[in-house]
């Protein structure tokens, strides 16, 4: 019987008591245990196997915990670490992605919910004759529930990983392990929703008391997507080992590896795709290794098992509202808007890349969005060069299709607010003014960003071109606009139909070769001998217009066909 493929299954016993297949990720602890700090922060971009890795050292470390769940895999052949560690510790375990709310309040009393879950896992705490009268009240601070909330006081909340981690001490004789999943998520939605400052504090203060000049403490491991500033919810925290993405230790403990997907693809019968999972979902530069998006390869594996034709999409980069390449478009002056440009065409650009910020730090400049897209996984790094500056690209195929995507969205807002510019565009069309359509065309690509990726076939430069001039004449709300429409023997790429029965069929090429006069006799000539306009005639038009256009990066030309009555 074949393994279920994971999707989404982020809790490693429910992964390995229920014949899920697994990437064997334990020499993470491996190297934990070879390399670890007091205090271990390890930061990814997301859907990159953090939490299932945070599940997997809770139940390698937890005492209690089931050893066969490590049975046949790698760290279960070091004999001599397992029985120094496996089963040994106290461990605390909380992952911070669902704290969220409103306002600050909401959110922390998520916070408390979490916390008082975590502690309610050991109310064996309250029988036992290792814990006093004092010890006991202190637990029941942090489990109590008002009106079935948690309704721990906020001095309580602040201290509390440190008090649980105190009294589990005492009751095992064993100083804790404590993972915290997701650290920053709790900072990020503070930021978005006004309340930033009040959870700084919060997070600054339970941090702190936990993970500094705690006596119970064995060491703690932590997980987020970005780095942030010591001197924001780290002050004073002298024991914190950071570990990134551009560190060259650990650099395969997330994410799949070539030999990972190899494996993987072949079990499942898909090896046959492998080249379309590198193209689309390797690139990311962790360390010295180029690594896989765990999230992508799995989901397009699962959809392959049932339509062996699909095609790859964007799985990844759907989880995420991708608001960061939103705000790089909406502060992007000329010189942003070429390096985008370059990016999209699969060239690199340098960069000096902060990686200790705060979210407050994130909007003061470009140069900071551009630090936190290569923390957040949409840049990798191709070099490094001198005075802490990469060479930063688009990792795959997948993060290049989103970028491009969303510059058509923002090229969208940003001419559909010119109203006036853009109509005076359009209603040159139904006049065959062709010098106005050509110059304010040529306008319009300056102003955007296009696609001259050499490695990029013609039609789907054409594509881009295509999306772009589509959405301008999509803005006259009076015309009917079809893309890609049967028309005649074929699909014309546009059509138009306008209240006064005009018709308009428009054809695109992308002149490799810079000739863009042949490419607009070569449109042209498709438009007749494919007989584009029946479509229209069909639909009442009284006479049509044919245009040829072709582009070549950002120039343009314009061809007005003979006018059929």
């Amino acid at each position: 019987m074949r393994k279920k493929l994971p999707i989404g299954i982020d809790s490693f016993e429910k992964l390995r008591t229920n014949d899920f297949y697994y990437v064997d990720k334990t020499g993470f602890i491996a190297d934990l245990l070879r390399d670890w700090g007091e205090v271990n922060l390890f930061t990814r971009p997301r859907r990159f196997g953090k939490t299932l890795n945070m599940s997997m050292l809770k139940c390698f470390f937890e005492i209690g915990t089931d050893k066969s769940l490590f049975d046949g895999l790698k760290i279960a052949e070091n004999k001599e670490l397992c029985a120094e560690y496996q089963g040994q510790f106290p461990v605390i375990f909380i992952s911070l992605k669902s704290v969220d709310g409103l306002t600050f309040e909401a959110a922390a009393a998520a916070l408390r919910r979490l916390i008082g879950r975590e502690a309610s896992r050991f109310g064996f705490l309250l029988q036992s004759n290792r814990l006093d009268t004092d010890d006991k009240k202190l637990y029941r601070a942090l489990t109590a529930v008002e009106g079935g909330t948690f309704s721990m006081a906020d001095d309580v909340l602040a201290d509390s990983l440190k008090t649980l981690s105190q009294l589990l001490a005492k009751y095992y004789g064993r100083k804790v392990v404590i993972l915290i999943d997701e650290y920053d998520v709790p900072l990020d939605k503070a930021f978005q929703g006004g309340y930033y400052d009040e959870m700084v504090s919060l997070i600054r203060n339970l941090f702190g008391n936990a993970l500094k000049t705690n006596d119970s403490l064995q060491f703690a491991v932590l997980t987020g997507c970005l780095r942030i500033s010591k001197e924001s919810i780290f002050t004073g925290l002298n024991n914190l080992n950071v570990m990134t993405v551009s560190d060259p230790y650990f650099c395969d403990s997330f994410g799949f590896t070539d030999d990972d997907v190899k494996e993987l693809l072949d079990y499942y019968g898909l090896g046959a795709y492998h080249d379309a999972m590198r193209d689309w979902y390797d690139g990311y530069q962790f360390g010295n290794v180029s690594i896989y998006c765990p999230w992508d390869v799995i989901k397009y594996a699962q959809i392959l098992l049932r339509d062996p034709e699909a095609e790859p999409e964007n799985y990844w980069a759907n989880t995420s509202g991708n608001g960061i390449i939103r705000r790089l478009l909406q502060k992007a002056d000329q010189t942003t808007r070429d390096e985008v440009e370059q990016l999209i065409n699969g060239e690199t650009i340098v960069k000096t890349v902060r990686q200790e910020l705060t979210y407050r730090d994130i909007e003061d400049s470009i140069d900071n969005i551009w630090s936190v897209l290569y923390s957040t996984g949409y840049l990798t790094s191709r070099g490094r060069l001198p005075g802490k500056q990469m060479k930063l690209a688009l990792p795959n195929r997948e993060v290049r299709e989103l970028f491009i995507d969303l510059v058509k969205d923002w090229f969208r807002e940003e001419t559909r607010a010119d109203t006036s510019r853009i109509n005076r565009f359009c209603a040159a069309f139904p006049k065959g003014d062709v010098a106005t359509i050509q110059d304010m065309l040529h306008g319009y690509l300056w102003d955007s960003i296009s696609v001259r990726d050499t490695a990029v076939r013609s039609n789907m430069k054409e594509n881009f071109y295509h999306g772009m001039l589509l959405g301008l004449l999509q803005s006259q709300e009076s015309w009917i606009v079809r893309s890609n429409a049967e028309t005649g023997i074929g699909y014309s790429d546009i059509s138009v139909a306008t209240p006064e029965r005009l018709g308009i069929v428009i054809e695109l090429k992308y002149a490799e070769d810079g000739n863009l006069e042949a490419a607009c006799a070569k449109a042209l000539a498709q438009i007749d001998e494919k007989k584009y306009d029946e479509g229209l005639r069909r639909r009442g038009m009284k006479s049509i217009l044919k245009y040829g256009i072709a582009f070549w990066e950002k120039e343009c030309m314009v061809v007005l066909g003979v006018t059929d009555k």
